[in-house]
């Protein structure tokens, strides 16, 4: 979930938290775009100067929800060459519960060095830094992770990219890092959850970790598409998910979440 300080999400985190507690959940993580150096991609994030502000958003509605829900700071991180010295400063700052790796092909810094071809290499290459963030040991998941598909649905075409995509998880899974079913792949311009079902299942093969996130950007948002995501990774042959708190990972049984799913609404 995001916070205005990114510069395209919107409402408080206190309206995020009220759609959370009127839903009937018992905690909810903050992770809004991270601060970059040197101006990389200003636009669509935080600036440095805004982490004080990023917490005292966060912790007012902590403190507003207290005894109702519990709420937690995080932060959405982009991979990026040559940044990982200032991610890893940045994270030890935040001192946080969650941290999620982004690889944004679409950002015009990546663009700029890596190209924006609409072929079968560009999508390789994505994979690629992938794992190359999984690597760093710097993100407890990555976030949305087929994200590229987006870039030009017309050219993506899992099956000519799977062995490519099998390999990457081979190697991330190495790493220990989990990997994030998020449900806001709906709205974009391939319309289904990233990652779709094909990668979901090579990921479950090889015991990736899945954490769910709705990437919220306005409130009513929150937790959507909650149970069509278990249900999504449950097919594809996930028994467990995962819950992130203070960078700790809980496993808990697809079916003990389905069940608490139930008493919620509109997820």
């Amino acid at each position: 979930m995001h916070t205005p300080l990114c510069g395209h999400a919107y409402g408080e985190p206190t309206e995020y938290a009220a759609e959370a507690v009127a839903k009937g959940f018992g905690s909810i993580v903050f992770t809004c775009h991270s601060p970059m150096p040197k101006g990389f991609w200003p636009r669509v994030r935080m600036g440095m100067d805004d982490l004080p502000a990023y917490r005292k958003m966060v912790e007012q509605a902590r403190s507003s929800y207290e005894g109702r829900l519990r709420v937690g700071i995080g932060i959405e991180s982009d991979w990026f060459p040559g940044y990982e010295s200032w991610l890893e400063d940045l994270h030890g700052q935040l001192d946080g519960e969650h941290v999620l790796g982004s690889v944004h092909f679409f950002s015009p810094e990546y663009q700029a060095k890596f190209g924006v071809p609409k072929t079968d290499d560009f999508f390789r290459n994505y994979f690629d830094h992938l794992v190359e963030s999984a690597q760093t040991g710097l993100f407890d998941t990555l976030a949305h992770p087929d994200l590229v598909k987006n870039h030009s649905p017309d050219d993506w075409q899992f099956e000519r990219l799977s062995d490519h995509i099998s390999k990457a998880l081979d190697a991330i899974a190495k790493t220990g890092v989990g990997m994030e079913l998020n449900t806001s792949g709906v709205n974009k311009r391939l319309p289904e959850m990233n990652p779709g079902g094909d990668m979901l299942m090579l990921m479950a093969e090889k015991g990736i970790p899945l954490v769910l996130g709705s990437d919220a950007h306005v409130a009513d948002r929150v937790g959507n598409g909650f149970r069509e995501a278990l249900d999504l990774a449950e097919a594809s042959g996930y028994r467990e998910v995962s819950m992130m708190w203070r960078r700790a990972r809980t496993p808990m049984k697809i079916e003990d979440v389905r069940e608490a799913l139930q008493n919620l609404a509109h997820v």
